[in-house]
């Protein structure tokens, strides 16, 4: 909950909407038309059950997932776990009896919105992590999915944390977006790059891209899915999240002023800090009954999970209405195209 004093400075900067014709989605996406996750699969308590980091291995794929447990019908929600699954296609999957991995102590309050990342023979896990003291980011290690070990956690205010699949000069690579409310023009967040040597010390930090970079976001930006690096550059899956003071209620909550778009940005593949193209449009709006009418927060779609198949076609999970799971489609050479066609 933001103070008093910072609700001031975030009510000072207020926020226009922007050009609707900006929004659509791209021609090259093709929606999985079912839905590929939801509490209804979760043999355990479930009521939210979205955000999945996936990946795959050998000839199964795995997904964790973020799960949010209380009542659906009641609009509750009681408390937060990371649920773990397995598929052979990366569409219908089969989800294990009991959660894979929960925090909760005198400080930290519940883990949520994993990544994976598989690099040196285990599972490297981004996650958000909210504390008493502000909102953080995790990273946890495994090497069978049942044990993890914690290695480090960020001050506040951090999160949406990204690890590259591979060391670039030598150092782990992640994204990440600070959250500078009173530092910030009003309530704007950017994507930054950091550093480590071992995934525990983190430095040589630098600014990625900024919101205001983003024509069709006017809050908040932020990473998605692990970069997939390509002979062009890193592709950087993110989200942009738009502000109208005139839309109305949305999902639960009694005012929903946002809106969630993924879009899609090239990185250098030396030094990913510096952004070599970005497709100037959504790559994805929300759409449908399941991304704009159902769900928890309607008008929002979140991507955690993108991989490349053998066909050289781009899965993309996201999370739609905070409330499921679902995946979109696209060839990986038109997806780079985008972030380098003319201006």
């Amino acid at each position: 909950m933001l103070d008093e004093a910072t609700r001031k400075i975030v009510h000072a900067c207020p926020k226009e909407a922007l050009d609707e014709s900006l929004f659509s989605t791209s021609s090259i996406i093709t929606r999985y038309p079912e839905t590929i996750l939801s509490r209804h699969d979760v043999p355990y308590p479930a009521a939210l059950t979205f955000n999945a980091g996936v990946v795959k291995e050998g000839d199964r794929y795995i997904m964790i997932f973020r799960n949010d447990y209380g009542s659906y019908e009641d609009q509750r929600i009681d408390g937060t776990n990371l649920g773990l699954a397995f598929s052979k296609d990366g569409i219908k999957w089969d989800v294990e009896p009991e959660p894979c991995f929960a925090m909760a102590d005198d400080e930290v309050l519940r883990v949520y919105d994993p990544r994976i990342t598989v690099m040196d023979d285990r599972y490297i896990i981004c996650f958000a992590v909210d504390t008493k003291h502000g909102v953080c980011g995790g990273i946890a290690e495994t090497k069978d999915l049942k044990k993890f070990d914690v290695v480090s956690i960020s001050v506040p205010e951090n999160r949406n944390m990204v690890l590259f699949p591979e060391k670039i000069n030598g150092n782990y690579v992640r994204l990440e977006r600070p959250m500078p409310v009173y530092g910030r023009d009003g309530m704007k967040f950017d994507i930054f790059l950091s550093e480590s040597p071992d995934l525990v010390y983190w430095g040589k930090s630098r600014l990625v891209m900024g919101v205001e970079h983003v024509p069709f976001a006017n809050e908040k930006i932020g990473p998605g899915a692990p970069p997939i690096k390509t002979d062009k550059g890193w592709v950087m899956l993110f989200h942009g999240v738009d502000f109208d003071p005139a839309r109305g209620k949305n999902g639960w909550e009694e005012t929903w002023k946002k809106r969630y778009t993924i879009g899609v940005a090239l990185l250098d593949l030396e030094d990913p800090s510096k952004v070599i193209g970005m497709y100037k449009r959504p790559l994805i709006i929300p759409e449908g009954y399941y991304e704009l009418i159902e769900g928890y927060r309607t008008n929002a779609i979140f991507p955690c999970g993108a991989l490349v198949d053998d066909n050289n076609q781009v899965r993309i999970y996201y999370g739609a209405g905070d409330a499921i799971i679902r995946m979109a489609t696209c060839d990986l050479d038109e997806l780079v195209g985008l972030c380098t066609e003319p201006k």
